[in-house]
């Protein structure tokens, strides 16, 4: 059974894999923002907004 999140975006419900672990990336269906899994509980799973990793061109 799976569990649903809101995006804090677009507030699109995210269905999340009750195998997902703390640390893995999931991507809004609706308007494909990305978030980290931050807690897994029997209650839910807490998302934070992912980081940006921006490239460094050596500046």
């Amino acid at each position: 059974m799976s569990k649903l999140v809101k995006c804090e975006l677009c507030d699109a419900d995210i269905e999340i894999q009750d195998d997902v672990v703390v640390g893995e990336l999931i991507t809004c269906p609706e308007c494909g923002s990305e978030y980290e899994v931050v807690k897994v509980t029997e209650k839910g799973v807490i998302i934070k907004e992912a980081e940006k990793i921006e490239e460094d061109w050596g500046e």
